[in-house]
């Protein structure tokens, strides 16, 4: 758009608004767009769950019945409120990381500086189809489920269309398809951070097991006892096996996390919970993720 210059303009000068703002308005309205949407969606959802946990506490009524939030007792209304806290916390103390990495990302490899991905949430069916079809249950679903998909978000830590050729496959050390950037941010756990936003959203915990694709799943379930088990609580951006055990790298690897992981599920406690956070701060701090 044009315009003309609002005082005496003999030589009737214009200027550009493209020019001016290089385009900026359109991404910026379309970042208020998505900021709107975030905090109707999210924001507003979980002041709401919080107010009524308080309300139910302060009144003596079982939590229960509250039907703001999808909990099964106590402890779990609990660890929600933890989760919320915990973010709100997280997003003030990791905002400089959101300015600094993208840049680093962008000076290291060319690509998008967030990479998302379908993982599987926690399971709410407590049977699975052939039990249901035992007791004469109808399930709905169209296919065999194991969770609730979700997409999950990170910091980009390998080279573009990495796995175009290989397929889904376990990093390993030396990978690569890791770029430089990318080996410091998996060192650290740093790229996880923008898992924020999907505890935030309710697709995870800051604490449980971790959020594994599909495939994995199905390959690895009549492998390994009790991995499905991993889908009874919701993945967390942190874990018991996670600060205790390295990235995945065979199929060993993967049996001893879901020990941890089924140990966490059996032992959950809130306590628990504080001693994971605290010693993640210790691996992010000592480069001891890898």
């Amino acid at each position: 758009m044009r315009y003309q210059s609002p005082v005496a303009n003999p030589f009737c000068q214009y200027w550009e608004e493209v020019l001016v703002c290089g385009g900026f308005s359109r991404y910026w309205n379309n970042f208020i767009n998505w900021l709107k949407a975030f905090w109707a969606g999210c924001l507003i959802k979980n002041l709401v769950f919080v107010f009524n946990v308080i309300k139910r506490i302060s009144l003596f009524r079982p939590l229960s019945i509250t039907k703001s939030f999808n909990a099964y007792s106590f402890r779990w209304a609990i660890k929600r409120i933890i989760d919320v806290v915990g973010v709100f916390i997280g997003l003030i103390l990791t905002v400089p990381f959101f300015i600094v990495i993208p840049i680093l990302i962008k000076l290291d490899s060319p690509g998008p500086v967030f990479y998302r991905q379908e993982r599987i949430g926690i399971n709410r069916r407590r049977l699975n189809i052939k039990v249901q079809k035992e007791m004469g249950m109808a399930d709905r679903r169209k296919k065999a489920g194991f969770g609730k998909p979700f997409m999950v978000i990170k910091f980009r830590t390998m080279h573009r269309y990495a796995e175009k050729t290989s397929g889904p496959v376990w990093a390993k050390k030396k990978d690569p398809r890791i770029t430089r950037i990318g080996a410091f941010l998996r060192a650290t756990r740093i790229d996880e951070i923008p898992q924020l936003f999907n505890v935030l959203k309710g697709d995870m915990s800051l604490v449980g097991p971790r959020p594994e694709r599909e495939f994995f799943i199905r390959k690895l379930k009549n492998s390994i006892d009790n991995y499905e088990k991993r889908l009874l609580v919701k993945p967390g951006l942190t874990g018991l096996a996670q600060v205790e055990h390295k990235y995945d790298e065979s199929e060993d690897d993967v049996r001893l996390k879901v020990k941890y992981d089924i140990d966490y599920i059996r032992n959950l406690k809130i306590l628990m919970d504080f001693k994971i956070i605290l010693k993640t701060v210790f691996v992010v701090l000592s480069a001891k993720g890898m």
